[in-house]
């Protein structure tokens, strides 16, 4: 993964408006708390402009990459009640974990005007995220079924494979 002042062409918070971004993140339960331009991203394991996570509170600023702010939001959804109460910075978790994070974060893009899963698939790619199959649509299409299962059996997406809006209870 290259910095993410490397990947100028990726959709930002200011591209897609902070209502849109915290409408969603709201049906959840969890909070958006935006920043000014130059301050600090609490809670940003990568450092800003990526979004961090503290608690149930995603921090984002203007130019905080929206592939981002949907990774660590779908971080929250998945970790457990124990972990999300402590949570700050590293969202931890398990491979298995991490996969389904990567998952709901593409369905959730498809619950954004402007944005979609196609789309977010490419800036994944252009970040640098890597999967054995190449890329994020590869993974999504192909390789993604213990993914989905981890969704399914945590509550976290219906029997069509779509977000619950719900977080995990355990």
């Amino acid at each position: 993964m290259g910095p993410p002042s490397a990947h100028p062409a990726v959709l930002r918070v200011a591209d897609t408006g902070v209502q849109a971004l915290a409408a969603l993140l709201g049906r959840y339960g969890l909070d958006l708390s935006v920043h000014a331009d130059d301050a600090m991203i609490p809670g940003s394991y990568w450092g800003a402009p990526e979004a961090g996570v503290t608690g149930t509170t995603v921090h984002v600023r203007a130019d905080t990459p929206v592939h981002s702010v949907l990774h660590e939001s779908a971080h929250v959804v998945c970790m457990t009640p124990a972990r999300r109460a402590r949570l700050h910075t590293d969202a931890g978790g398990d491979d298995a974990e991490e996969a389904a994070v990567c998952l709901l974060q593409v369905l959730l893009a498809d619950e954004l005007d402007g944005v979609g899963a196609a789309r977010l698939m490419r800036d994944m790619d252009a970040w640098g995220y890597s999967f054995r199959l190449g890329s994020t649509r590869a993974w999504f299409e192909q390789d993604a079924a213990d993914a989905r299962d981890w969704l399914a059996a945590h509550a976290l997406t219906d029997a069509a494979g779509r977000p619950r809006f719900r977080l995990r209870s355990a």
